[in-house]
């Protein structure tokens, strides 16, 4: 008798542009450095690239547009159903633009990651980039974090910092960020999806002991 091989983790990418993270999460999967399926790719604009990174990896993607739901609580309800019909172990935001509602992101609670491009808890929101050159900070970063109910406020996991250089500007600084996100983002997801990750309250913890507030810390030359 041959015995079956265990269901492989199952991951749920949410999108709303060019998937850049998405497609670094889909090669790691491919090379079996995270051992998971990736079941759905679901964005809530249409016509954007990262769809069609998706789809060329194999991918199954959905749309769900926003704009066609009376409210973001209404627009989130649709998304939980859209998403829970994969029974995902991980919910992925990768470049997804929009707030989460509490109801939303309690469901999820423990298994939803965001990436941010800035050194959390430092320049919550937009034009991080920008914002880190006008304060003439010497450093500037990524960070992977649990998502909770405040805005980029969930507890980190991993940050890539990143040095300013004297010269850069946001198109040159947003190439650097980028490139360590797609280093970090696949090594937080198959942290979590391995159980070595968990949120506990409003801390990570690894391996069973807390991390610090920044999470672990890559820094690049």
């Amino acid at each position: 008798m041959i015995a079956e091989q265990p269901e492989r983790p199952r991951i749920v990418i949410l999108i709303s542009g060019s998937g850049s993270n998405m497609q670094a999460i889909a090669e790691a999967c491919a090379r079996d450095e995270i051992d998971a399926e990736i079941c759905a790719v679901i964005s809530n604009k249409d016509g954007v690239l990262g769809l069609e990174r998706a789809q060329q990896a194999g991918i199954r993607t959905q749309v769900l547009d926003h704009k066609q739901y009376p409210s973001r609580e209404a627009f989130d309800v649709a998304m939980i159903r859209a998403i829970d019909e994969y029974a995902p172990d991980a919910v992925v935001l990768a470049g997804f633009m929009r707030i989460l509602t509490p109801d939303f992101v309690r469901h999820y609670e423990g298994r939803l990651i965001n990436i941010h491009p800035s050194l959390l808890p430092n320049y919550k929101g937009l034009h991080t980039h920008q914002r880190v050159l006008e304060a003439g900070d010497k450093q500037h970063g990524v960070t992977v974090h649990f998502v909770t109910e405040g805005l980029d406020d969930g507890p980190n996991i991993i940050q890539a910092v990143v040095p300013v250089l004297a010269g850069d500007d946001e198109d040159s600084l947003r190439v650097r960020v980028q490139q360590q996100e797609h280093i970090i983002y696949p090594i937080a997801l198959k942290w979590l999806l391995e159980g070595r990750l968990k949120m506990q309250g409003n801390k990570a913890s690894f391996d069973g002991q807390p991390l610090p507030a920044s999470g672990v810390q890559l820094v690049s030359e």
